[in-house]
């Protein structure tokens, strides 16, 4: 339950720490005494949104510390609003997102104003409110999850919903795109490969072109190997008539068997280099079909290579897609009979749990004025969908001998807020929620309703820590603990404290409350009457 609420420059709260216990406290004050300012500060702590403008005026930030008591022990959640707009939230000295602070406290507090009381007419918030009454959380989330999977394979199912012919098409054009490829056997860096090859074979025909006039000079008629060999027979006769020309006879020679070596290497080299014409052409065509892949495939061969498994796989996709459409149809019938199913157990639930809300709510309702039969829940039945196959509709008869009509064509601001109220009483037991607030709960409801109300919020109370803004001092007088709200002005400032009656000071409250401040003696009589008899009726349970 909530501990403490502290507040501090948050409009006309300048500084104000509430203690709270269990049971039911009231809030009062005059109108305009910032009784829904704790509402608002209690929200900021939830996670709600920081409005700037609720910054006291002077002041650089408004700061908000709640402690809640948990099954873990003591909680402690803080929101602070800059003038300028920034908000900074901490939960345990952490500092947190507003939404890290909603996720963890807001489940601790469910606050309820007329706004919330007009959700009550719709017709979600009443199947709501009749699952959590007949506890059918399980059933409800076992139809979301069976009609979740019955979607998902609905929508696989559509994507197969294609043309055979356009199918046929498809496969085709991957299975001729996946053989392409696969016939042609491309391997990672062939090109490179290629290419230098070809980067070869051509440098060869250079080669062998050059040889050739070169072999021509050396070995070709009148060449040097000719030209060695007349001039050797030449210094050679010199020789014998001078003999110092022999020496220069035998170099001649020498150069002459040497042009003979360079000619035989050099044709032994243009023997060794590769100048298949054939080769070439079948190197250039090759070359050709792999860039080809590439313009249509991919960047790289590597691209090709996947491409063509991709399209292999398409292929063979494609040519299942019928056998596939075949399962999928049958899988859809099979979750679409779990749904079904599923759906079955949450309806017999709820109009089991429908069986009994109507009557209990109706119990609480006869204390709150209604007659007898004044409420029942209608089950309609609805096509499958997440939520089940049943709308149901809360139905009232506020006056005897009329006919129960839902309860957004009949009723008043005044019977929509007793009716939500003991709907809450009544689905109290399943609710887990520590903290329960009321925000001008008793808008349009009147003296002679206003005790039975007063009862059924203290009752509300046993299970719950309840927290009520009233104007009323017949529903003020059930509290277990009673706050006055007062303006003040100081030095030309406003500012609203927050003050916790004894039991004198209630009756001086009650008395305002029924009378203003001039009531007298008969009114603070009134008072405690209210008082006594609500004490006395406690005590009776």
């Amino acid at each position: 339950m909530l501990l403490e609420l502290a507040v501090a420059d948050l409009a006309l709260l300048e500084r104000v720490r509430v203690r709270l216990g269990p049971g039911l406290t009231v809030i009062t004050g005059e109108t305009g005494a910032g009784k829904s300012l704790l509402i608002d500060a209690l929200l900021l702590v939830l996670g709600g949104r920081a409005d700037p403008a609720l910054v006291r005026t002077g002041a650089d930030q408004a700061r908000v510390e709640a402690v809640f008591e948990t099954s873990d022990g003591v909680t402690i959640a803080v929101r602070e609003l800059s003038a300028a707009g920034r908000s900074l939230a901490r939960l345990d000295d952490e500092t947190v997102t507003a939404g890290r602070l909603a996720t963890t406290i807001a489940p601790l507090v469910e606050i309820h104003g007329q706004h919330d009381q007009q959700r009550l007419l719709a017709g979600a918030a009443q199947r709501d409110l009749l699952d959590a009454y007949a506890g059918l959380g399980a059933e409800r989330a076992a139809v979301a999850a069976a009609m979740a999977a019955f979607r998902e394979n609905a929508a696989l199912l559509a994507e197969l919903a294609i043309d055979p012919a356009e199918v046929e098409r498809r496969r085709e054009l991957a299975a001729h795109a996946a053989e392409e490829i696969e016939a042609a056997g491309v391997r990672a860096g062939e090109i490179e490969e290629l290419r230098a090859r070809l980067t070869g074979i051509a440098s060869g025909e250079r080669i062998v072109r050059v040889a050739e006039q070169v072999l021509e000079r050396i070995a070709g008629d009148g060449g040097l190997r000719d030209l060695a060999g007349a001039t050797r027979n030449d210094l050679a006769e010199l020789a014998r008539i001078d003999p110092r020309i022999g020496g220069l006879a035998e170099r001649a020679a020498g150069l002459e068997a040497e042009s003979e070596e360079l000619a035989a290497d050099l044709r032994r080299a243009v023997q060794d280099t590769e100048l298949d014409a054939a080769l070439r052409a079948t190197l250039e065509e090759r070359l050709g079909l792999l860039y080809g892949l590439l313009r249509k495939h991919g960047e790289s061969e590597e691209a090709v290579i996947a491409a063509g498994e991709a399209a292999r796989a398409e292929a063979d996709r494609l040519g299942g897609l019928a056998a596939e459409r075949t399962l999928r149809e049958a899988e859809g019938e099979r979750l679409l009979a779990a749904a079904e199913a599923a759906a079955a157990r949450l309806g017999a639930g709820r109009r089991e749990g429908a069986a009994r809300l109507g009557p209990a709510v109706t119990e609480v309702l006869r204390e709150l004025g209604f007659p007898d039969g004044a409420f029942d829940v209608e089950i309609e039945t609805i096509p499958l969908e997440a939520s089940g196959t049943e709308n149901v509709i809360f139905r009232l008869a506020p006056n005897p001998g009329e006919a129960a009509r839902p309860l957004a064509r009949i009723a008043s601001g005044g019977e929509l807020s007793r009716v939500a109220l003991a709907i809450k009483q009544v689905v109290a037991a399943a609710d887990a929620t520590g903290t329960l607030v009321f925000d001008e709960v008793d808008t349009g409801i009147g003296g002679r309703s206003a005790e039975p109300l007063g009862r059924t919020l203290w009752m509300l109370g046993r299970r719950h820590q309840v927290l009520c803004v009233t104007h009323l001092p017949q529903i003020a007088a059930w509290a277990d603990a009673h706050l006055r709200i007062e303006k003040r002005t100081d030095a030309g400032r406003t500012a609203t404290s927050v003050t916790a009656l004894d039991d004198a000071a209630r009756v001086t409250e009650l008395a305002a409350m029924l009378s203003g401040d001039g009531g007298g003696e008969a009114a603070l009589g009134t008072a405690q009457a209210l008082l006594d008899r609500a004490r006395e009726r406690r005590a009776t349970g």
